[in-house]
């Protein structure tokens, strides 16, 4: 797995634990070759009203925060910050 992968999970691992709390999850899908991390909501986080703002709030802060050569965050089953 490459080194910005890796920075990747690191963050979303960081965040999983607040996604538990209500039954939910998250999963890296891939990073494109134009710097989009696209990952995909599980469990009650697929279906909740709030994933738009735990998209921008929670988890675009913490991969920024770990990787900021990415270009944006998208969401493969709901919403995105690109």
């Amino acid at each position: 797995m490459s080194e910005i992968l890796i920075r990747i999970n690191t963050a979303l691992d960081e965040i999983r634990p607040h996604l538990a709390v209500d039954g939910g999850d998250i999963e890296l899908v891939e990073l494109t070759e134009k710097g989009i991390v696209r990952i995909k909501w599980l469990g009650n986080c697929e279906h909740c009203s709030m994933s738009s703002m735990t998209m921008r709030a929670g988890v675009e802060q913490a991969i920024r925060a770990k990787v900021p050569e990415i270009t944006g965050v998208e969401a493969i089953n709901g919403f995105s910050v690109v």
